[in-house]
Formats: C-alpha cells, sequence, structure tokens
C-alpha cells in the first residue's frame, strides 16, 4: 500500500554525520569530519524578522505585518471558478543563508496566519558562487481556503534549480551554497487585515537519503508521550476534494495528534461542518490541502497548520534516533517520513509504502520506538511499537531524516534543535 506523504524526488545515497545544527539566525553548521554529508538550519523567529529588505512591511509584536502597501497586483486562482482579484501587497526578502558546502536540496517552512481572504507568497532564491539562480515561487498559501485556493508553485526549471511540490532541488549537475527567502504578504484591495508571519526558514542538505549502521540509544527508561490516537484510515472516503481520507491523509493525521496533545487546535465551533469521527483530522485535511500537488503531504503546508494555533513548527532533518531521543524527553513528539518494503518494518499495519508520515511518540528503555501510526486500522491499533534498526532504516533511506517539529514556545526544544 502506498500511503500519501510525498518523497523527495531525488535520492542520493551516503552517510550521514551532522554537525549541531546553526542557531536560529546563526550561522552555517560546516562537517565534523571532510566528506560528511551535511545539513543547515536556518530560521528567522519574531524580532529577528528586522533582518533583511522591507518593503511595505513593518515587524510588530515579534510579527511580519502589512504596514503600508508598496503595490498592488492581480493574483489569479488557478483552481478554482473566481476571476483574478486585486491584492495590496507588501514585502519582506531574507538575507543571504550561507551552507558553507554544495548543497542538492532545500525545504521551506513558515509560521503566519493568514485568514479573512489573505495570502503569503514564499519565494526562494539559490545561487552558487557567481551564480544566482531566479526566485522560484515555492507557494501561495493562506489558512482560509475559500479565496485563491493554497497552491505550491509549478517546476520552474529553468537554471540552477527546480520545485518538487515542497523541495527545492538542485538541477542535475549542480549544487548551491547560498540561498535566500523572499515573502509577499497579501490582501484584497480594499481591505485592512494583513497577514502576519511568525517566523521563517528552511533546512537544507546536500543529499535526500541516508545509509548508516543504527543508532545506540540513549534512553534509561520507558518514556511516551500521551497524544491522542487518530487514525487516518477511518476517515476513507471523507472529503473527495480534500484527497478523500484513508491512504492520503497520514500527514494531516498526524499533525493533528500532536496539535490536539498540546491542547491546541480549532474550537468546536470550527468543527460543526464535520459530523464523523474525530473531525480534528478533517479539518486539518481540508486546511492543508495542496491544490496542485493534489493531495495533503505538503510538508510546509502541515506545519503551517500547526502554526496557526500558535505553535513553533517547523520542517528540519535530523540525523538519527538518538535525536528523536534528546527531543522526546523534551515532551516533544517527533512527526517523521518513512519508506519501506514488504518485510521491511516488522508489525506495521500496511505491508509497504513510498512514503508516510508518523509520530515518533516515545522509546522504550532498551530503544525500540514507540510511535502513533495513523495507518493503524482503528484508533486503537495507532499505538505502536516498531524495531530500532528497521525504523532507522526506513526514515534514512526513504527522507534522510525529515522530521515536523512542533512545540509550545514556552515547552522549548533542546538547543541544539532550535
Amino acid at each position: 500500500m502506498t500511503l500519501g506523504a510525498r518523497l523527495p524526488a531525488l535520492a542520493f545515497a551516503g552517510v550521514l554525520t551532522v554537525a549541531p545544527l546553526a542557531p536560529v539566525g546563526g550561522t552555517p553548521a560546516l562537517a565534523a569530519n571532510a566528506g560528511d554529508a551535511q545539513v543547515h538550519q536556518q530560521r528567522w523567529v519574531g524580532d529577528q524578522l528586522s533582518v533583511g529588505k522591507h518593503r511595505g512591511t513593518e515587524l510588530r509584536k515579534g510579527t511580519l505585518r502589512i504596514a503600508t502597501p508598496s503595490g498592488t497586483e492581480k493574483v489569479p486562482d488557478p483552481f478554482g471558478k473566481h476571476p483574478a482579484r486585486s491584492y495590496d501587497r507588501a514585502r519582506w526578502v531574507s538575507p543571504w543563508a550561507q551552507t558553507g558546502f554544495a548543497a542538492t536540496n532545500l525545504v521551506p517552512s513558515w509560521n503566519a496566519k493568514a485568514r479573512g481572504k489573505t495570502l503569503i507568497r514564499v519565494e526562494i532564491r539559490v545561487a552558487s558562487g557567481s551564480s544566482k539562480g531566479s526566485w522560484d515561487e515555492v507557494a501561495l498559501w493562506g489558512f482560509t481556503p475559500s479565496g485563491v485556493r493554497p497552491h505550491s508553485g509549478t517546476s520552474q526549471p529553468d537554471d540552477l534549480a527546480r520545485l518538487a511540490t515542497d523541495t527545492v532541488l538542485a538541477n542535475s549537475g549542480r549544487t548551491f551554497d547560498r540561498w535566500r527567502m523572499r515573502v509577499t504578504l497579501l490582501r484584497p484591495t480594499g481591505t485592512q487585515r494583513t497577514p502576519s508571519i511568525a517566523s521563517l526558514g528552511a533546512v537544507a542538505a546536500d543529499r535526500t537519503t541516508v545509509s548508516k549502521p543504527v543508532s545506540r540509544t540513549t534512553m534509561k527508561k520507558n518514556e511516551q508521550l500521551d497524544l491522542p490516537s487518530y487514525s487516518q484510515m477511518v476517515h476513507a472516503g471523507h472529503h473527495p476534494e480534500w484527497g478523500g481520507g484513508g491512504e492520503a491523509w497520514c500527514s494531516p493525521t498526524s499533525m493533528a495528534m500532536v496539535v490536539a496533545g498540546f491542547g491546541r487546535g480549532p474550537k468546536a465551533s470550527a468543527l460543526t461542518w464535520e459530523k464523523g469521527t474525530d473531525p480534528r483530522v478533517d479539518h486539518a485535511a481540508r486546511h492543508t490541502y495542496d491544490h496542485r500537488y493534489r493531495g495533503t503531504g505538503n510538508w510546509p503546508f502541515t506545519t503551517a497548520y500547526a502554526g496557526n494555533y500558535g505553535l513553533d513548527a517547523f520542517v528540519t532533518r535530523l540525523r538519527d534516533l538518538r535525536d528523536a531521543e534528546k527531543i522526546v524527553r523534551k515532551g516533544i513528539p517527533v512527526v517523521v517520513s518513512i519508506k519501506f518494503g514488504r518485510g521491511e518494518l516488522d508489525g506495521a499495519p500496511i505491508s509497504s509504502t513510498n512514503g508516510h508520515l508518523l509520530v515518533i511518540s516515545g522509546f522504550t528503555a532498551t530503544g525500540q520506538v514507540l510511535v502513533h501510526d495513523p495507518a493503524g486500522r482503528t484508533n486503537a491499533a495507532v499505538r505502536r511499537t516498531y524495531d530500532r534498526a528497521q525504523f532507522e532504516r526506513a526514515w534514512l533511506g526513504g527522507s534522510g531524516g525529515i522530521a515536523y517539529l512542533v512545540h509550545p514556545t514556552d515547552l522549548p526544544l533542546p538547543k541544539r534543535f532550535r
């Protein structure tokens, strides 16, 4: 069975040994040893958004907003029946983020509130040496799907890189050593409501899959976080306009469990349109659906959903399960993307997948992985235990350690992962 979490379009073999991630707004993470694979995380959070170029934007109470629009533009909805509408715009452009190595891929993410038909457009530009690529549109995103429908950009393979739904990939034979982000804030002309952005950033790496020996556990006792158990399978056939539930909804179901576990998410009044089981899952699917990709597996769309409820959420890459152990011990679950073939993950509710998201919710004292796997056929079948070696291969070999990190701001991540 194939579940609905898209994996990167390219794969590069190799061993991943990553130095500590850069601090928020800080310098690149460099190789621990010559020849090691590399990962670099760069984020601008809160007041750090004062850097860069502001064109009609302002920073107010730690969020980026429209102050005085710098212009207007027509914004079409390629997936709806409405004509192009006029929007006021303002723009923020980040400084260049230096990776410190030859990167092949980059996944952006953001935390924003964009309601009342307001939108944000996220673009990425990469460069290598003296060569600079063009601005590539990653997404036109808003929380409210009743206006212009949220969607990822087209492939745009014209220069150094191209877009594969939510991942900027270097074109064949090319790499990049720096990147910058441009975000356009949009509101319908004649209105005063503004989107607000709490954080922006991206994780760059030099490969998208990893092969390495199984990590040794750091656990001394059994630990599992208390999360609700939601099965994506009980939603099979729900809302074909947002992917149809069941196999397609692993990403929003995983995020719904995490958001609810922190006591956040939609109010009951926002769920009255959905009469079925666990309406939070349907709500998450509705608000993470990518109308170009035609699915709910867009990584930054899913973290943006959590960010809409005041949680700090972003896409990153972890080195191995030892990293996940450190985060779980802080009380923070880790959502990861895995891939495995028949017989490669004992006890899984599905025989195989080329892309599936689930929640690491704990570990046993011997390092086995405790999960909330939304592929369980019922809510009662969601909690499972997986073999450490099999699971780590499925994660690192499937997505190169891709993870969603989601937490309340008063429950900080371990310092290395902020």
